[in-house]
């Protein structure tokens, strides 16, 4: 079976396709190797193509290739923007920019809360109360320790979508009983609209098999859920300890 290898390296800012996933180029460097040193198969000089991917399910993952010897890769082509076809009534208008000074002004503004107004639930006043204290503080560090029924799972999700809206949360981890896995999921995407994917063994297995055996399932999603008992394990918690800065 023989590949067809890429021919000429993309420009910086391109989309490519690379192992069947979409990146786009941060940086291009040529082989400083002489052209004696390759093998004789390769054709001129070769290039180290830095990627970051723009994949839902791998945001800002990143990734290095010798583009000369990357099996599939290719450039995708640019495409023109749509025709328009017509224009919005003024007071459309008028509302989406409404809805973008808002943002931006809410965004900046401590007093401003917009989780509330982003879920789809019925909030009691205390439950603002840690959301309130989150966004005050330089470095966010919460123990909600309300009783049983009062929506320690609420508060939560209010607090981890602002933090999420304000651009000071990226990536989110939420650690439970194994028994409570589903239910975070499920309370998270139908109450705050955010997907989480539960890591688990069968995950891993699933990563492995679609992205080699030496994939890290903690930085494949920015929101991810797992059990304690699972964490604990010796693989997944020294692939988490990779994942930490140094």
């Amino acid at each position: 079976m023989t590949l067809a290898l890429p021919a000429s390296p993309p420009e910086q800012g391109q989309l490519v396709n690379v192992r069947q996933r979409h990146y786009v180029v941060t940086e291009v460097a040529k082989s400083t190797l002489p052209v004696s040193c390759l093998r004789p198969s390769d054709n001129g000089a070769q290039h180290l193509i830095s990627l970051s991917s723009v994949e839902d399910d791998a945001l800002g993952e990143e990734l290095q290739v010798i583009w000369e010897l990357e099996p599939g890769a290719n450039v995708i082509e640019k495409v023109a923007l749509p025709e328009p076809t017509g224009f919005d009534a003024p007071d459309r208008l008028d509302a989406f920019l409404d809805a973008v000074r808002w943002g931006a002004g809410s965004t900046a503004d401590l007093k401003n809360i917009q989780a509330p107004f982003r879920s789809g639930i019925e909030i009691e006043d205390y439950q603002l109360d840690p959301v309130v204290r989150a966004i005050q503080m330089p470095r966010v560090n919460l123990l909600i320790a309300d009783d049983v029924g009062l929506g320690k799972t609420i508060e939560a999700g209010m607090t981890v979508l602002e933090l999420i809206i304000r651009h000071r949360a990226r990536r989110v981890l939420v650690v439970c009983p194994a028994s409570l896995l589903v239910q975070w999921r499920d309370q998270m995407r139908d109450k705050f609209g955010l997907e989480f994917r539960i890591v688990d063994s069968d995950l891993m297995r699933d990563l492995r098999r679609k992205r080699g055996i030496h994939v890290n399932p903690w930085t494949h999603f920015p929101r991810l859920i797992t059990s304690i008992d699972f964490l604990k394990r010796e693989r997944p918690l020294r692939l988490f300890k990779e994942t930490l800065p140094a």
